[in-house]
């Protein structure tokens, strides 16, 4: 789900009270002309999915930042429940703006989340900011200049989240991401896209592979810090 909204955020690194959990923080973006903006990023934070989870499964991200020049705002929004059928559970790789046009890269989190988008190879979706919203666009129309991660991919360590990140920050986080659909945009097909993700389909109270005998997979909150490296 993608919405283009106001929406108010704290400037605090990580909070939880109330409403429940959450985590925050800024960073500096670098865009292909050299430019930087500062896109703010805000999380919801579910339970933590196993006994020995370190981490909080994340429910929601927003995205939010301005358009040089013309100031205006822009939001980028995505969940991660498994138990809605639409296509979701995106995690940012690329953000950055052509001629005054905004877009975005991101990849699937998660093999239910890759079913969902229909198993695309390259295994990344592609997003297009038009007519105030946020549209899906083929890799023929991402511009060729975007080629690489410029944003923090997946969520740091809670314990060692930061309020604000500097673009040397933003790499030094990514600099130990080995999987190429995580750090750069792929211009061709891979051989083995999904190799490790069977084919699944939604039944009722989780997600089954048609041609195994695997128990569903239950339909729980997907963690976006598990990011593989």
């Amino acid at each position: 789900m993608f919405l283009v909204m106001g929406v108010s955020m704290s400037a605090e690194a990580g909070f939880f009270g109330l409403l429940g959990a959450t985590m925050s923080w800024k960073e500096e973006v670098l865009l292909h002309d050299g430019q930087t903006i500062v896109a703010e990023r805000f999380y919801n934070l579910g339970g933590y999915p196993t006994l020995e989870s370190r981490e909080r499964a994340a429910l929601d991200e927003t995205v939010t930042f301005s358009i040089p020049v013309t100031g205006k705002r822009v939001i980028w929004k995505t969940d991660f429940r498994d138990s809605v059928a639409e296509p979701n559970s995106l995690n940012l790789i690329l953000l950055d703006i052509v001629k005054g046009v905004p877009y975005i890269a991101t990849y699937p989190a998660g093999c239910i989340a890759y079913n969902k988008w229909k198993r695309p190879n390259p295994p990344q979706i592609l997003f297009k900011y038009e007519d105030d919203q946020w549209k899906r666009i083929a890799l023929t129309e991402f511009p060729p200049e975007l080629s690489k991660a410029n944003v923090i991919v997946g969520r740091p360590a809670t314990s060692l989240l930061k309020s604000f990140y500097t673009v040397a920050q933003v790499n030094e986080q990514n600099r130990d991401i080995k999987t190429p659909e995580y750090k750069t945009i792929l211009r061709e097909p891979l051989a083995n896209a999904g190799h490790s993700c069977p084919v699944m389909v939604r039944v009722e109270g989780g997600w089954v592979s048609p041609g195994g005998a695997k128990a569903p997979i239950p339909i729980t909150p997907r963690n976006a810090s598990d990011v593989k490296k």
